[in-house]
């Protein structure tokens, strides 16, 4: 590791205090903590904030979350000292009041955690779902991302450093302090040239840029190959370090790229060698300027660079990253975290035919999807291909123009988006990732229109092809992939609530739904390219069809439902047609779900008719279909609600399960007849709604309380669905209130009537629905890791067929010895029994012991919850189920 010496600018290990100034808001007397003040609270606590320069207001606060929240917790829950849950108190309270003085580093000296001993302290300290506020949450999502991020690309460092050097332990300590410092630096200044400091992919260029920077400024001799034969002809002259006296006279230049050492770096990483030339001629060059380094031909001072990273940690307030250096334990990670890796075939060195999974890090994952994706699309044209063009020939009215209009407008507004989402040097990139999206766009079209000429035996497609909603909604999906690629899920926190839909700053996250923001377009029109996209583009990667299976499910539980969003009108419709014109029958749930349609179908609903061509008008006088559209939005959404409520309910009330049917029917009327109750909501209020409303008038003692503490242990929860709800317009507030004064009050009349001796008719179960994407990989039913996958085409490489940590079995194919095959026995044998006891035999989770409400005198059933994406989370036996259903749907709708 690098040197310890004080002289060379290493940050001491005990850092406090220094020469902070405070951050708070406050003054007179609020701006010092007078202990006089605070005789009511113990003299420790006290003592520490004095130690942490808490104002008086945060010091009243963090009691007040001390006193009322964590000092009758379960001790054994809590395996922390009071004073370390005292500073996590004061620092919620700090963050609240925007009254931080200490850097985050600091904060964690005086409490003696780490990084993730901090978050994890702070996260257990949720206990009343509320505790954290949106606010601190994001806070510490945004830390535990840099942190995440900083900590791989620093291991990353280290590796490269070993590499490159002749003599390790000497280049060290000589001169890489040097490039990490200057490294840290950079993306110290996001504020300027990038707001996207977790962002891993760019980050790590910058890194390349970095080393090359200073790996040209080396003695070719402390170099090894292949970096020590990749300097070019114009390689600067030996490095000599300029004094300070002279540092100042010389004159500011542009650095000179040495692009055959850029290349070698690159070509090391599987890195894209003009993305990273593009970063380096306008974010990294424009830093260097910043500084006063583009004309500097020797390498910058040590204490230079460390003071100016001084001035920079100090006042983003966050971790100092110069404490990697000198393994400090505050940034040590957690061997949960170390092991968190992804796993990628490696050739058995035995001699056996078998792709052994080994570590691999997320900077490599990383480039190993975006490589995939550049292979993948190799030769393919940002441009209509000629075969694109025979089908824009083909159409009644060409629609040539209109697509490369459309497409150059996108693009120019895509481009100017991601440099504002980004850095204002990014705009390159931008042009990079949206070139990508058109080649992706273009080739899936192609792919799309063969399929409808296959299946139509028609050529002339001008009713699709001049549809801007299906174009734009195409080329928007060819980005999310190309955007979800780069950003990847390695690092990003928070989970599907965190990176879809739920968002914390539009302007800031790529993540989905970004794109639908940057091209104005409507989710329920993104919706329907997403399986036709899928299935017309049989090279992308399981995570990436999950990922836009999820985007999916996204739109239907909230995306689809804001007051513009066109479904309302397609809704509106459907019912002034009459009830025999239902957005999806309920007789039809217990059918398989089993259709036909395509994007042409979905674009062109509702006029088109059957067995129309694409070029027919339709007949006077003939009543227009139910829309395609509508219907299968509604197909997909009852099995995923059913799915959903059946999940939850699973937890919560298996010894009542008479219930289940008529928690169904009310959701499925709900959703069927007062689907205004979804407008600007969320599926899973009305889920968590129906299910209190039915227990309630049962006569079964389900608490909300209850359900809150269910949905607080599942994973991916987003606090503003349960904490933020519609009450009325302008007006928000707790589920609770929404339950009362919403949903309670408009189906009074319906939830009565399941306690008369005559209730309603139950609804028909949904069939539990199997992936309709055929190339996703299933899951081999009462096991964790095994799947079975259609074969990809030889060209595709192990690292994209095989899940992650799992064995490849190509059946058919030598497997080599028998203990291999014992292998996969014990992990088809490992089901989760744990999980199965609690969710058939277990009882209901207890409730939490405290929970605040925002009305007083409410009911002791009231409270707080959401549910984000508990699809995910069925049990074995579920599993069994969907398998078992889909083999019976096989016998009864035979392939072809």
């Amino acid at each position: 590791m690098p040197p310890k010496k004080r002289s060379s600018g290493t940050p001491q290990k005990k850092e406090l205090k220094g020469n902070m100034k405070s951050g708070s808001p406050d003054s007179g007397e609020n701006a010092v903590l007078s202990p006089e003040r605070h005789k009511d609270k113990e003299p420790e606590f006290v003592s520490l904030s004095e130690e942490l320069q808490a104002t008086n207001p945060i010091c009243d606060h963090a009691w007040r979350i001390w006193e009322r929240e964590i000092r009758s917790m379960d001790k054994a829950n809590m395996p922390y000292s009071n004073r370390q849950q005292w500073g996590a108190c004061l620092f919620i309270a700090g963050m609240e009041l925007d009254g931080l003085s200490l850097t985050f580093t600091q904060f964690l000296k005086v409490v003696g955690l780490s990084v993730k001993q901090f978050i994890s302290l702070v996260r257990k300290m949720d206990v009343n779902v509320d505790t954290i506020s949106p606010k601190v949450n994001t806070a510490l999502k945004r830390l535990e991302n840099k942190y995440d991020v900083t900590l791989a690309l620093y291991q990353r460092f280290v590796k490269t450093c070993e590499k490159m050097s002749a003599e390790p332990d000497k280049a060290k300590v000589s001169s890489w302090p040097h490039c990490h410092f200057l490294f840290l630096c950079h993306l110290s200044c996001t504020g300027t040239f990038l707001q996207m400091e977790d962002d891993l992919v760019i980050a790590f260029q910058l890194l390349l840029c970095v080393l090359e920077f200073f790996t040209k400024r080396f003695t070719p001799s402390l170099l090894q190959s292949p970096y020590k034969s990749a300097f070019s002809s114009s390689t600067l002259s030996p490095p000599t370090r300029t004094s300070r006296r002279n540092q100042g006279k010389a004159k500011t230049r542009p650095p000179e790229m040495d692009v055959q050492l850029l290349e070698t770096l690159c070509k090391e990483s599987d890195c894209s060698v003009d993305e990273v030339k593009n970063v380096y001629q306008t974010t990294f060059c424009a830093f260097l300027d910043s500084v006063g380094l583009s004309g500097l031909q020797g390498l910058p001072p040590l204490e230079t660079l460390s003071k100016q990273y001084e001035e920079l940690y100090h006042k983003n307030k966050d971790f100092d990253a110069r404490l990697f250096l000198v393994d400090d334990e505050t940034l040590s990670p957690s061997k949960t975290e170390v092991s968190k890796v992804e796993m990628t075939p490696r050739k058995n060195l035995s001699g056996d035919d078998v792709a052994i999974p080994v570590p691999q890090t997320p900077i490599r994952a990383a480039m190993n999807s975006i490589q995939q994706l550049r292979v993948d699309l190799t030769s393919v044209s940002d441009q209509p291909s000629s075969n694109l063009v025979v089908y824009y020939k083909n159409c009644t009215v060409d629609p040539s123009e209109e697509i490369r209009k459309r497409v150059e407008e996108l693009g120019q507004v895509f481009i100017k988006r991601f440099a504002q989402a980004v850095g204002q040097h990014c705009e390159g990139l931008g042009r990079k990732r949206f070139n990508l999206g058109a080649q992706l766009y273009y080739k899936v079209m192609e792919s799309m229109l063969k399929s409808e000429e296959k299946r139509l035996s028609v050529q002339n497609f001008s009713k699709l092809l001049n549809n801007a909603a299906f174009h734009t909604s195409l080329l928007a999906c060819a980005l999310e992939v190309v955007i979800a690629t780069y950003v990847g899920n390695s690092l990003k926190s928070g989970g599907f609530g965190r990176n879809l839909g739920a968002s914390d700053s539009v302007e800031t996250d790529l993540c989905f739904p970004w794109i639908l923001d940057v091209f104005q377009l409507p989710a329920f029109d993104f919706y329907k390219v997403i399986e036709s996209f899928i299935k017309a583009e049989p090279t992308l990667k399981h995570d990436m069809m999950k990922h836009l299976e999820q985007c999916e499910h996204v739109i239907m539980e909230s995306l689809a439902w804001k007051t513009d969003s066109p479904l309302f009108d397609l809704l509106k419709q459907s019912r002034e047609e009459g009830p025999g014109e239902q957005a999806e029958p309920p007789a039809t749930l217990n059918q398989p779900l089993h259709h036909n349609h395509t994007a042409a179908d979905l674009y062109l609903s509702p006029v088109r008719q059957p067995p129309a061509t694409e070029s027919e008008p339709l007949a006077p006088g003939t009543k227009a279909l139910r829309s395609n559209s509508l219907s299968l939005f509604y197909k997909k959404l009852y099995r995923m609600a059913y799915l959903r409520l059946k999940t939850l309910f699973s937890h919560l009330l298996t010894s009542h399960p008479e219930l289940e049917p008529i928690i169904w029917t009310l959701l499925q009327h709900t959703l069927q007849n007062e689907y205004e109750l979804m407008r600007d909501r969320h599926l899973d209020q009305l889920i968590m709604s129906a299910m209190y409303a039915i227990c309630k008038v049962k006569n079964v003692d389900l608490r909300f309380k209850t359900i809150v503490t269910t949905y607080k242990e599942m994973p991916n929860t987003n606090q503003e669905t349960f904490k933020r709800v519609l009450i009325r317009e302008g007006q928000y507030d707790s589920i609770i209130v929404f339950y009362n004064l919403v949903f309670m009050q408009k189906l009074k009349t319906n939830i009565l009537q399941y306690s008369s001796p005559r209730p309603p008719p139950l609804s028909p179960i949904p069939r539990i629905p199997c992936s309709p994407y055929k190339n996703s990989p299933l899951r081999v039913p009462g096991s964790n890791n095994v799947y079975v996958s259609p074969l990809k085409s030889s060209r595709m490489s192990p690292v994209v067929m095989t899940p992650r940590s799992r064995i490849l079995i190509s059946i058919g194919e030598s497997f080599g010895s028998a203990d291999k095959f014992q292998k996969i026995n014990e992990m088809v044998s490992s089901t989760d029994w744990s999980l199965k006891r609690r969710l058939d035999g277990g009882s209901a989770p207890k409730p939490l012991k405290r929970l605040r409400f925002d009305m007083d005198g409410q009911d002791e059933t009231d409270g707080r919850w959401d549910l984000y994406s508990i699809f995910l989370f069925s049990s074995t036996r579920t599993r069994m189920q969907e398998q078992k259903l889909k083999e019976e749907s096989v016998k009864e709708h035979p392939e072809p």
